[in-house]
C-alpha cells in the first residue's frame, strides 16, 4: 500500500525551499536598503526577488504533477523526481544569484524532473481513463 506520506515530505520540503527563498528576499532589503513596496534598485534585490518569483511560477506545473505521478504510478519514483526538481530549485538560486548567466544548469534539472512527473503523470492518468473508463 502506497501512504503517500513520502510525496508529502518531498512536497514541504518544496515549500520549505519557496519559504527560505523569501526569507532571501527579505535579506537582500535589509542589505540594500530597499524598503516595499520598491522592487528594483540593486541587483542583489532583483536577482532574490527574480529567484522567489520564478519559483511560484513553477509551483503550480509542479505540484500536482507531482501527485498525479505518486497516485498513478508510484510514491518512491515522484518522491525522487521531486527531490530532483528541488535540488535543480536550489542550482538554480545559487547560480541566478551569483550571476544570472548561471541560471541554466538548475533551470535545465528542475524542467527536467518537472518534464518527467507532469507528462508521465498525465499518461498514466490517460491510460488508466482508457482501460477503465
Amino acid at each position: 500500500m502506497q501512504t503517500h506520506a513520502v510525496v508529502a515530505i518531498v512536497t514541504l520540503l518544496s515549500l520549505i525551499l519557496y519559504f527560505s527563498l523569501g526569507i532571501g528576499v527579505a535579506r537582500a532589503r535589509r542589505k540594500t536598503g530597499i524598503q516595499p513596496p520598491q522592487m528594483t534598485g540593486d541587483p542583489v534585490l532583483e536577482r532574490a526577488v527574480r529567484v522567489h518569483a520564478n519559483t511560484l511560477e513553477w509551483l503550480p506545473i509542479y505540484l500536482p504533477s507531482l501527485w498525479i505521478f505518486a497516485l498513478y504510478w508510484n510514491d518512491m519514483v515522484a518522491a525522487a523526481m521531486g527531490v530532483v526538481w528541488i535540488l535543480g530549485r536550489v542550482i538554480y538560486a545559487v547560480g541566478y544569484m551569483k550571476d544570472p548567466k548561471n541560471r541554466e544548469l538548475g533551470f535545465l534539472i528542475q524542467a527536467l524532473a518537472c518534464a518527467v512527473l507532469l507528462f508521465g503523470g498525465l499518461g498514466r492518468a490517460a491510460w488508466v481513463y482508457a482501460q477503465v473508463g
